[in-house]
């Protein structure tokens, strides 16, 4: 069984990852398990370049394949804020509840599409002959008025995605899974890795 290395520290987005790497033959480590502490400065100017940074570095000290993701929430009336900054917006300790808060008060008076915002998910994958391929996926939807659902995790509660009729908080981890961004995302990598183990 393959050892995959996944370069995050986030257990939310490990177990989501675990569930849809589900009949693929590798064996996913977080860096904890695979004893790896190192704090890795992403200085990257957009998802892609984060997330390369991240895989390239722990496939470096690993030696085995690194699988890195940067995702964030993109609100178009904000310019496409927070964007690569969403889990440092307001500060990196500052709780979710007050993060959704604020872009709800910033978008106060502002109707219909032009609440318009997506996710996106970039992840990386570096090989450790060097290669390094990388992939995208995003969600569409509407930042809701309140945070609705309890489900998910960060800015699930107020992105809307009309159809469904629901914010990504108040889905399933099945269905959230199948039509997320990290979900389009990984699907992509699981083909890059089922052509890999061939």
């Amino acid at each position: 069984m393959k050892k995959i290395i996944f370069a995050t520290t986030n257990e939310n987005k490990v177990r989501e990852v675990r569930m849809m790497m589900d009949g693929l033959d590798v064996e996913l480590c977080t860096m904890k398990e695979a004893g790896v502490d190192v704090d890795i400065v992403e200085d990257g100017t957009t998802f892609e370049e984060n997330a390369i940074i991240k895989a390239k570095t722990i496939m470096e000290i690993t030696g085995e394949i690194a699988i890195a993701d940067d995702s964030g929430l993109e609100v178009d009336y904000l310019d496409g804020a927070p964007g690569i900054y969403s889990a440092r917006f307001l500060g990196e300790d500052t709780p979710y509840s007050e993060k959704n808060a604020d872009i709800i008060r910033r978008l106060e008076g502002v109707e219909g599409s032009d609440r318009s915002a997506r996710f996106v998910c970039a992840m990386a994958v570096a090989f450790p002959d060097g290669r390094i391929r990388t992939c995208r996926g995003t969600i569409e939807g509407v930042i809701d008025y309140k945070e609705k659902g309890t489900n998910g995790f960060g800015y699930d509660p107020i992105v809307y995605v009309p159809e469904y009729g629901m914010t990504t908080g108040e889905m399933e981890p099945e269905l959230k899974n199948s039509i997320s961004h990290r979900g389009k995302a990984l699907e992509q990598v699981k083909k890059i890795l089922e052509e890999e183990l061939q």
